[in-house]
């Protein structure tokens, strides 16, 4: 028998690789302010619909990953997505009794509160000086999650990975 764990698991990994595809996507340069958080939101969704087939060693992983890949220091990002991955999986009962829209609101303080952590870190190591427009893409990941979690749902519950 197969074990209800790999099926179709590669599509979590699958969907995980697009977001970080679409993190460094060139877009115009007057939209980059509100590039969407679209690591956050694919691993927010797996960490609420299917929380054994990611979980905290694998977020690191992915946000070591994401630090490679965005150039900025070593565990910068991984440090954010291990904060946004425990903020979801303390709330995931709780969020999973909500409709689309509740969560969205909730997930704006999550993903502000991740952008205000990257904020920290980029202030420390004199990057980026403070401004309020760090909270720009978390608004505009939660005004996008109930079309991710539309998407990611259809396509979940179509390959059988819930």
């Amino acid at each position: 028998m197969v074990d209800e764990r790999s099926r179709n698991g590669w599509f979590v990994w699958f969907s995980l690789l697009c977001a970080l595809i679409l993190s460094i996507a060139p877009i115009p340069e007057f939209l980059a302010v509100g590039r969407p958080l679209w690591l956050p939101l694919v691993i927010a969704y797996w960490l609420l619909m299917a929380p054994l087939r990611l979980g905290m060693t694998r977020v690191w992983l992915l946000g070591l990953a994401a630090d490679l890949l965005y150039g900025t220091p070593l565990g910068q990002y991984a440090l954010v997505l291990a904060l946004v991955a425990f903020m979801v999986i303390s709330l995931q009962q709780r969020l999973r009794m909500f409709p689309v829209w509740q969560q969205s609101l909730v997930l704006l303080v999550v993903f502000g509160l991740a952008q205000l952590l990257l904020l920290w870190l980029d202030s420390l190591s004199g990057n980026r000086p403070p401004s309020l427009a760090f909270l720009i893409p978390a608004l505009v990941s939660a005004l996008l999650w109930p079309w991710v979690f539309i998407v990611l749902h259809f396509c979940g519950r179509r390959l059988g990975v819930h």
